[in-house]
């Protein structure tokens, strides 16, 4: 329900949270407590809960190359799979940890950092295999899974811990995460000839749509240098980089916005940050089908399309941000622009995130965990310089300057991807290109899987 803008300061709430008033002193405004902030159950300073925050990130960040090593390795289904158990056995143990010390809690914190920063590339590693490629796009959108569960996590969560507590949270989430992991042993499987229930026809049509390209990487050596100096990687890491430095703005920070200027209690922060994100995984699908519109009835170049959709992710969420902080208490026009640049934000994936494939189907786990190493970086620069900008302090014109820098930050790291930025792939995708030795095909004969010109005879009929 809407709040009336000459009501929402100072009005009086049955429910206890902290309020702000807006007093002109000098010409600058500050903030003052009508009302005492609440109380929370541990006395941890800010420096504390930024170590607890940022220590997530940085396990996260360290873990990526790692993942694509291990999922090359041990396969997506064993690497996945392991890396959702662990954080999901961490959340359960949260609660006790916290009571004991918050080092505890920080270590639980990094672990889950490390495990899930295998997520994404061994992802990844599966598009080249599983997906057809005039399909890639648009399988791009089932990433955006996780903007669901933000979503839906910052709404159900903020009842929760209105009504029954924060530790049940963690408890949730990680019994959900441990049954979750059941379902993905039985129904997840590395190649498409493994899968005991996939039929000959979709086995077929996969098999004669995945590329020219697409070979068993197992036993092949990964080019990290051919990786680690390319341009369009590189530009993809650092587009991607200002997409996160924003998103992040979002996440971190915005419950903080809409508590300390607009005055919202936990349950309106969790409904107001969570329906944008609810909505993010529809947008992408949306975003995903019409580039593969694009596509298919060549409208435009693959390249142009991946740029036109990382511009939208990105150049004007980055835009959109900057307007909040001006808008003073427009509530509703600050959240219509706030549900509009999270929602936009999910172009990527139908820009520079799917773009990780074109360049090299057989190395896109490895290439995302090289960009992701690069651009998740400011998963904890973006909430660390608003740190540093708000001091404790949240006047407006404080977060006018964390909005600006964020602005600066979406628009100016795009720069590179429209200048470097290709769908091309590149040379180094198949190093087996001359002998086409470790493809994967199927032979029509007899329906068997041919791996490194060899006949797999695992695969039944299906």
């Amino acid at each position: 329900m809407d709040v009336p803008d000459s009501q929402i300061l100072g009005m009086e709430k049955k429910h206890k949270l902290c309020f702000r008033s807006i007093q002109v002193t000098n010409g600058t405004q500050s903030f003052e407590d009508q009302k005492p902030m609440e109380e929370g159950e541990f006395d941890w300073d800010s420096t504390v809960q930024s170590a607890i925050l940022g220590s997530f990130y940085w396990c996260y960040i360290l873990s990526q190359v790692v993942g694509g090593v291990l999922t090359q390795r041990f396969g997506t289904k064993m690497v996945f799979g392991f890396s959702q158990l662990t954080t999901a056995i961490a959340s359960l143990l949260i609660p006790q940890a916290a009571s004991l010390h918050f080092s505890a809690v920080i270590a639980l914190r990094s672990l889950q950092g490390m495990a899930s920063g295998l997520t994404w590339p061994a992802m990844y590693a599966l598009v080249g295999i599983w997906i057809p490629s005039n399909e890639r796009t648009r399988f791009m959108s089932s990433f955006q899974g996780f903007s669901f569960g933000i979503g839906l996590t910052y709404m159900v969560c903020g009842f929760i811990i209105g009504n029954y507590g924060w530790r049940v949270v963690f408890y949730m989430n990680g019994s959900l995460g441990v049954a979750w992991c059941l379902l993905w042993w039985l129904l997840a499987f590395d190649l498409p000839h493994k899968h005991p229930r996939i039929t000959r026809r979709e086995l077929n049509y996969i098999n004669s749509n995945i590329g020219e390209n697409i070979i068993n990487t197992k036993d092949s050596k990964v080019p990290w240098c051919s990786i680690m100096t390319s341009i369009p990687a590189w530009s993809i890491g650092i587009t991607t980089f200002g997409r996160i430095w924003v998103h992040y703005t979002f996440i971190i920070y915005g419950p903080s916005y809409m508590k300390t200027i607009l005055g919202f209690s936990i349950q309106k922060n969790g409904f107001m940050n969570g329906a944008p994100f609810l909505c993010s995984y529809l947008s992408s699908v949306v975003f995903c089908y019409v580039a593969d519109f694009i596509i298919a009835r060549n409208l435009m170049s693959l390249t142009n399309v991946r740029k036109m959709f990382t511009a939208i992710s990105q150049v004007i969420p980055g835009l959109l941000v900057l307007t909040i902080g001006y808008l003073g208490c427009q509530i509703t026009l600050i959240l219509v622009i706030w549900f509009v640049a999270v929602t936009l934000i999910t172009a990527s994936y139908a820009g520079a995130m799917a773009n990780v494939v074109d360049i090299a189907p057989n190395f896109a786990g490895h290439i995302l965990a090289f960009a992701q190493t690069i651009h998740m970086s400011a998963s904890f620069l973006s909430p660390l310089a608003a740190a540093l900008m708000l001091q404790e302090n949240p006047t407006l014109e404080r977060w006018r300057r964390i909005f600006s820098v964020t602005a600066c930050v979406a628009c100016g790291t795009y720069v590179m991807y429209q200048f470097g930025g290709t769908a091309k792939e590149q040379v180094w995708n198949n190093p087996n290109r001359k002998n086409n030795s470790g493809s994967v095909r199927v032979s029509p004969e007899n329906n068997q899987v041919i791996v490194n010109n060899k006949t797999d005879p695992e695969r039944g009929d299906g």
